[in-house]
């Protein structure tokens, strides 16, 4: 252990004080905001919205102040289909009927998981600590994975925007999101007791957990009826085509809606994959997240990891065959959200303050610096000589940002920051395809695999 000394601090105030370019800084910086000041306008000259491949979509939706990118992004998919089967020009599907129904089955996962790390232990309940921790530390969240989507939607089916609008709390979740742990955690510490006074008595034990559980989802259920609504049971659709002629639909409900207007065989049809080049992923091994989830023995959430190349031409492959893709990446790195671009070349950190990182991906990820926070919609890319150069993505901040909402990834950025994509299995090769065979290897929720459902 060292200690700061009088000397080192003096010797670096004097290097401050000698070197007119610091105070140049420190004069700039009491007034303006860091990124505009490493911008640098000749990484600018290629960040603007061509592209050589590119599937038009529909206007960009806005999650405002909640953390549903995951739900918007995938919906953001689903509805090309219904417009494109009802050739309307703008058209958004209920994000606050999906995430009803995922805060309410992420509440049972909860209880459930809860109720057996306490339960199961030879040694009481210390075996399973540092996990029972992290799930009471994290509590109930608005993340979620591409799976844990597939698997309200393959339950609950959707529904237009119409038949289910947002509310305040739907789209400002984070002071509901606590009295919903709050109440979780109240669970857990009625649970604990209640293992301890049944003893062996494990008849008894299981039936007070059962009647707590039971208790807490009503509760609970009724508190979501009260913060979003109660989810429609059947609607009619009614809608204005681009000609401006009126159709209805009536007596749909959320499955028959799906199965008419979307259609998609989102379990059979498509793969998660990651580029996650860490020693303890192997490519082309199966990636599973353990205690990761919403729907109870439903499909765990599961990636196949790729190598960078073959992510991306898989993605190339999709937009090229006319569909969009859904990903995963961490957005909060070498980016400017009001003019829609994450670029490693127009922000120029280490020449403006002599800070540097020599950090690889693989690095990034083993020490935190790096994982997956956010959500959204590949919907272009520009080829030259064979490469990707920039990549056109659709954003679900609202309109006010960007290029009406769409922003863009150069080249180096998407490869270091980009993570996860969603493709059809028929763009598989054999190789991969035979990989989606194997046996998948396990991971704990904190891995950064796992950190989008935060």
């Amino acid at each position: 252990m060292k200690k700061i000394t009088e000397e080192e601090t003096k010797r670096f105030s004097s290097a401050f004080e000698t070197d007119p370019s610091r105070t140049v800084l420190r004069n700039v910086l009491a007034k303006g905001n860091i990124k505009d000041i490493v911008l640098n306008p000749d990484g600018m000259r290629n960040a603007h919205f061509n592209f050589s491949t590119e599937v038009k979509t529909l206007p960009v939706t806005n999650q405002l102040q909640s953390g549903r990118c995951w739900i918007f992004s995938a919906l953001n998919i689903l509805r090309e289909e219904v417009a494109k089967k009802c050739e309307m020009k703008d058209f958004e599907l209920s994000q606050n009927y999906v995430a009803f129904w995922d805060k309410y089955e992420k509440i049972n996962y909860f209880m459930n998981t809860v109720s057996d790390l306490l339960s199961d232990s030879e040694d009481g309940p210390e075996k399973n600590e540092r996990l029972l921790t992290y799930l009471l530390d994290t509590g109930i969240q608005d993340g979620g994975q591409w799976d844990m989507f597939v698997n309200i939607v393959e339950k609950y089916g959707v529904v237009p925007k119409s038949a289910m609008e947002e509310t305040f709390q739907s789209s400002h979740t984070a002071f509901m999101n606590r009295i919903i742990t709050r109440h979780l955690r109240d669970f857990a510490f009625r649970a604990k007791a209640i293992i301890k006074e049944a003893g062996n008595d494990i008849e008894a034990r299981d039936a007070r957990l059962s009647d707590l559980r039971d208790s807490k989802l009503e509760s609970l259920y009724l508190f979501l009826a009260e913060c979003f609504g109660m989810p429609p049971q059947s609607f009619d659709f009614e809608y204005t085509d681009k000609d401006d002629n009126y159709h209805i639909d009536p007596d749909m409900t959320p499955k028959s809606f799906y199965d008419k207007y979307v259609g998609l065989r989102l379990s059979e049809d498509y793969v998660s994959i990651v580029n996650s080049p860490t020693e303890d992923k192997p490519f082309y091994e199966n990636i599973t997240i353990d205690h990761l989830g919403n729907v109870i023995e439903a499909k765990p959430v599961q990636y196949l990891n790729l190598p960078m190349d073959e992510l991306k031409n898989l993605i190339i492959k999709q937009l090229e065959s006319g569909s969009t893709v859904w990903f995963g990446s961490d957005v909060s790195l070498e980016g400017d959200r009001d003019k829609g671009i994450w670029s490693r070349e127009c922000f120029d950190y280490e020449k403006a303050f002599g800070l540097s990182l020599m950090m690889t991906k693989e690095d990034k990820l083993n020490f935190r610096e790096a994982a997956m926070n956010h959500a959204m919609v590949i919907t272009g890319v520009n080829i030259k000589d064979g490469s990707p150069t920039r990549w056109k993505i659709e954003n679900s901040w609202g309109k006010d940002h960007g290029k009406k909402g769409f922003y863009l990834m150069d080249a180096g950025w998407f490869d270091e920051y980009v993570f996860q994509a969603v493709v059809r299995k028929d763009l598989l090769s054999d190789k991969q395809r035979d990989a989606l065979s194997k046996e998948p290897l396990h991971f704990m929720p904190w891995d950064p695999m796992g950190t989008l459902a935060d």
